[in-house]
């Protein structure tokens, strides 16, 4: 049985793409999609330099390129503060008297039990002040 080098080229590709599933290594994906750019070469009708040439040019090329994209996503920051997160640092205004027990804020456009980070502190309707934190369903302000 005569099988052709892109078939080869294919049954490679096929082999790196299962470490891939099993590890969750990108690596190997790459290395796959450079062995399918090999596939294509020999379907081309290019000789076995020009394929290993090709694989060996794109798996590089991918690992160059993908590899800092991927690490600067995992690595950094998410973007955007999501939740209680996006709600700290923000102002609201006073709706009833807030002191250290309690009291009623408006903020984000919804109603939201409030006390103050210091006990002594007190603000009264009409007021704007600035959430410190959340604690449970209650704002922290200041």
């Amino acid at each position: 049985m005569d099988i052709d080098a892109w078939v080869w080229w294919l049954i490679g590709a096929v082999g790196l793409g299962i470490p891939l599933v099993l590890t969750a290594m990108p690596e190997f994906g790459m290395f796959s999609v450079g062995a399918i750019a090999g596939a294509v070469t020999a379907g081309l009708g290019f000789g076995i330099v020009a394929q290993v040439v090709v694989f060996a040019v794109v798996s590089v090329a991918l690992l160059a390129v993908v590899r800092p994209i991927a690490a600067r996503h995992r690595n950094g920051p998410p973007q955007h503060a999501s939740g209680i997160d996006a709600l700290r640092g923000r102002q609201a205004v006073v709706l009833e008297r807030v002191d250290g027990s309690g009291g009623r804020i408006k903020l984000a456009g919804e109603v939201w039990s409030a006390r103050t980070l210091d006990s002594g502190q007190s603000f009264e309707p009409g007021e704007q002040v600035d959430v410190v934190d959340i604690d449970g369903a209650t704002a922290v302000v200041m």
